[in-house]
């Protein structure tokens, strides 16, 4: 498995306050690192759709709710 490194707001907020980096680049830093995200909430959710009850049940998760959890796309939270 593949760990892709994700912005914390405190570098987004590095990027957000440096007048030397070009727009472009802070731009594109941010969109990276939402596209990040987007491809960490993709695979959760796949992988949630594959727990059995009793590992839901672990995490705290009823079956409707990991079912409906994993049913919404990738860019709503």
């Amino acid at each position: 498995m593949t760990h892709a490194a994700i912005l914390t707001n405190d570098a987004l907020a590095v990027l957000n306050s440096s007048r030397s980096l070009p727009l472009l680049a802070v731009v594109s830093v941010k969109f990276a690192a939402c596209v990040t995200k987007w491809g960490a909430r993709r695979r959760t959710r796949l992988h949630l759709e594959q727990l059995d009850a009793w590992q839901l049940d672990d995490v705290g998760l009823t079956p409707d709710a990991a079912r409906a959890e994993a049913q919404k796309v990738f860019w709503r939270a």
